[in-house]
């Protein structure tokens, strides 16, 4: 009996240091405290994944209210596994079998803020959307040119051609192929 409990208690531990514990490894966040700064910005998520580099495109200010977060509030909503109604997760797991934990690197470009946050509903629209009009074209002109994007992005406003370069030369820094 008494090796029987050993034997038992033995198991347990393995189990419990195989599927509980995990080992403690250090790791480095590095931003910038422009990052922290609210308002309207364009982010692209680069993700070295076990299927490959994917990028997801985003952007900040909502269009259901007039807030326009920082990219590093929205940073903490793309990665919580608890809020399955971000995107960014979303497409990881249930798109792409991908669990984020296995994933390499995750690093974030940002461009912004493009326009500051207005905090008036009415104010907000305009920015809003021309923010969006960009958001699409940097999300459809990465995939053209051959980047894995996982997100589908939808906006039917009009490009601000100016803004776009602006933002195109901007990312291209990150992108080379956007200067194409």
């Amino acid at each position: 009996m008494a090796v029987m409990l050993a034997l038992a208690v033995a198991l347990a531990m393995q189990y419990e240091k195989e599927v509980f514990l995990m080992p403690a490894l250090s790791h480095a966040l590095c931003f910038s405290g422009l990052m922290l700064e609210r308002g309207f910005w364009l982010y692209v998520w680069i993700i070295e994944s076990p299927k490959g580099t994917l990028l997801y495109v985003g952007r900040t200010g909502d269009s259901s209210s007039a807030n326009a977060s920082s990219p590093m509030k929205r940073m903490g909503q793309h990665w919580d596994a608890k809020n399955r109604g971000n995107t960014l997760y979303k497409y990881l797991v249930d798109d792409w079998g991908i669990d984020p934990v296995s994933c390499k690197k995750c690093e974030m470009v940002a461009y912004g803020p493009i326009f500051r946050e207005e905090g008036d509903k009415g104010k907000h629209k305009k920015p809003r959307d021309k923010v969006a009009a960009l958001e699409k074209k940097l999300r459809d002109t990465l995939k053209d040119v051959g980047y894995n994007v996982m997100n589908r992005v939808h906006s039917k406003q009009p490009l601000d051609n100016d803004l776009w370069e602006e933002v195109r030369e901007a990312f291209t820094a990150y992108f080379p192929e956007l200067a194409k």
